[in-house]
């Protein structure tokens, strides 16, 4: 079992920046790897960014150059930097964990690009 605890949300202007966090906990040693989705209002989840365990990432075309994902093995945490926001990034972001047999996702945490 792996527990994943999202945060960091918030309510920021167009061109601001945020820094969500995942903290994982539980039987992280089977985490190959790790990584964000969002979902907006009235549209199906996408993916935004993950991370391997080597360190490989990867991320969305829509996200790419303004998005960084990074990990911290020491704190078991993993981070989005969101630089240059627009307002279609509003959503509720989530992390989720990939381990060998399952899928597990943290509980979500609202991000609002607004002026």
């Amino acid at each position: 079992q792996v527990q994943l605890v999202d945060s960091g949300g918030g309510l920021v202007q167009p061109g601001g920046s945020l820094r969500l966090s995942c903290a994982a906990s539980g039987s992280i040693f089977s985490i190959n790897v790790m990584g964000w989705y969002r979902q907006a209002p009235g549209k199906e989840r996408e993916f935004v960014a993950f991370i391997t365990s080597g360190g490989t990432t990867h991320y969305a075309d829509s996200v790419k150059g303004r998005f960084t994902i990074s990990r911290d093995n020491a704190k078991n945490t993993v981070y989005l930097q969101m630089n240059s926001l627009k307002p279609e990034d509003t959503a509720v972001y989530y992390c989720r964990s990939n381990t060998a047999a399952y899928i597990y996702w943290g509980q979500g945490t609202q991000v609002t690009v607004s002026s």
